[in-house]
Order: structure tokens, then C-alpha cells, then sequence
């Protein structure tokens, strides 16, 4: 509702309630991931923010003509949450951090070869799908039955480009690759991640370096200590005010430059929360 959404992007609001708000969310994001019984989540449209943590985290992710999905967060001075700590950096290659870093989309051929979706079924075979799950059939069997190619995209047809550059340890060495490439696709990653907060792209790529590492519970305790951090910040309220309020298109991020984020104050970002930290025990037990 209203109140939540401007308690949420409210810099002099209420940190509990923003809180409260995300919160609530990871501990969905956990439930569905544990959840015991087939989550069949059909997407043929954009997928993004919220609507990744309640689609990709199901046991079968099918991707419509219209399949869209992307983290753009790291454009609004926040950073690629709901659970992406844990799912991009298992993404083929380095293909999760490209997404991360750059807020690019990824359509259904894409999707299916980087592990975004178990599946592409075309949009006028979807309602037959939907109606052979309602009627009883398993959930592989309809998919194998319904399932039909579609065409790479960009993405795994640069993946050479993303597994060189995006391989780096650091995001000025990332744009320092792209730039040494030269071609199009790398200009275009290159020229996307300038418009993105410094510290949202060190950020983000800590999460990358970290989050193969770690379980989906370890990687959502993860993400709440760097929102309880990022909501105490001014990043990402300067980003909702230039993209989504005054559409100025104009952010003051601070730092300004890359070259200025301190790895202690990343790592100040990702320390624990001690009693504050996400308590996850109610779900895993019920799962267990």
C-alpha cells in the first residue's frame, strides 16, 4: 500500500518499518524456495525487483514469448536483492555478474540457456499448459510435452565478452576490460554501468564474488545486512528521486566514482547484525 511504499523510499522514514517491509519479503523468498510441492511460475512478461522473488526461487521457472527479466537495481542506488546473492552467480559463466553490474535483460532464448528458466513455452501454448497442470498432468511431463525452442539472445552470444571482462576482481577492472574489447556489446555494458551508483556496483559485485559460496538461507541473511545498511545510506533515495520522482535522470551518487569506494566500507556493508540478523529459523525448521 501507499504507506509502505513511501515508508520504503523515504530517507527520514522509519527505518523499523522499511525494515519490517524487507524483512517480510526475504522470509517469503525462503518459503517458496523450501516450499515441498511443485511452484510453477510462468512468466511471459517483465520479470524484475519483487516479481523475482516470487517466480525464480519455484521449482520449475517457464519462459513465455515475452520473458524479461533483469536486476536493475544498482541503477537506483540500491542493490540485486530477493535472492539474487544466491542465483546469479550460478548462472553460466560469468553471465550473473553482467546482469548484476549492468541491470540488463534477458529474454526467454537467453533465460533457458543461462539457467534463468527450465523452459520456454510459446505464448499461444501457455493456456494448454496451464490447463494440462489444472487437470492433473505432472509438472516435467506437461513441460516436456509443451516445451519448444527459442532462439539465444545477446547474451550467449557474447558470452566470451562477459566471461573476460566479468571475470575481474574489481568493477574498475571490469570497465577497464570492456573498454580494452572495443566491440559493441562491451561498449554497451561499459556505457550502462557508468550510469550506475559506485557503491551499488561494488556492492553487487561482492555479492557475485561471494554468493556461490553460500546457501540460499546464508545468501538472504546476507542481503538484509546490506539493505539494513543501504537504507541508512542516501544512494538509493537519490536514485528513486532521479529515475522514478523528478525523472531528472541526474543522480548525485556519493561516492561519485568507482575509484573512490573503499573495500571497508563494502565490507562494513556485508558485516553481521548480531541480535538485528534475518531470522530464518521458523522456515527452515517447518522445511526440515
Amino acid at each position: 500500500n501507499e504507506r509502505v511504499v513511501r515508508a520504503v523510499i523515504d530517507p527520514a522514514g522509519d527505518h523499523k518499518a522499511q525494515l519490517d517491509f524487507w524483512r517480510e519479503e526475504y522470509v517469503l523468498n525462503v518459503r517458496i524456495k523450501n516450499y515441498p510441492k511443485p511452484y510453477v511460475a510462468v512468466i511471459d512478461g517483465i520479470v524484475m525487483g519483487g516479481g523475482v522473488g516470487v517466480s525464480l526461487h519455484g521449482s520449475h521457472r517457464i519462459a513465455g514469448d515475452g520473458f524479461a527479466f533483469a536486476m536493475p537495481e544498482v541503477g537506483i542506488g540500491f542493490f540485486p536483492d530477493v535472492g539474487a546473492t544466491y542465483f546469479l552467480p550460478r548462472l553460466a559463466g560469468r553471465t550473473g555478474t553482467y546482469l548484476g553490474l549492468t541491470g540488463a535483460r534477458a529474454k526467454a532464448g537467453d533465460a533457458v540457456a543461462l539457467g534463468l528458466a527450465e523452459a520456454h513455452v510459446a505464448r499461444v501454448r501457455i493456456p494448454d499448459f496451464v490447463a494440462a497442470l489444472e487437470a492433473g498432468e505432472a509438472v516435467d511431463a506437461a513441460v516436456a510435452r509443451f516445451r519448444s525452442e527459442a532462439a539465444p539472445g545477446p547474451i550467449v552470444q557474447n558470452r566470451a565478452v562477459i566471461d573476460a571482462a566479468f571475470s575481474a576482481s574489481t568493477v574498475s577492472e571490469i570497465m577497464a576490460r570492456l573498454a580494452a574489447d572495443g566491440s559493441d556489446f562491451a561498449r554497451d555494458a561499459a556505457k550502462q554501468m557508468g550510469q550506475k551508483a559506485p557503491l551499488s556496483l561494488a556492492v553487487a559485485l561482492r555479492q557475485m564474488q561471494v554468493g556461490a559460496a553460500l546457501s540460499f538461507e546464508e545468501a538472504m541473511r546476507t542481503e538484509f545486512r546490506i539493505v539494513s545498511r543501504i537504507c541508512r545510506g542516501v544512494n538509493f533515495y537519490e536514485g528513486v528521486r532521479a529515475t522514478i520522482i523528478d525523472k531528472d535522470q541526474k543522480p548525485a551518487w556519493k561516492p561519485a566514482r568507482i575509484e573512490d569506494v573503499s573495500a571497508a566500507e563494502v565490507d562494513a556493508i556485508f558485516a553481521p547484525l548480531g541480535a538485528d540478523e534475518l531470522d530464518l529459523s521458523a522456515v527452515v525448521e517447518k522445511a526440515a
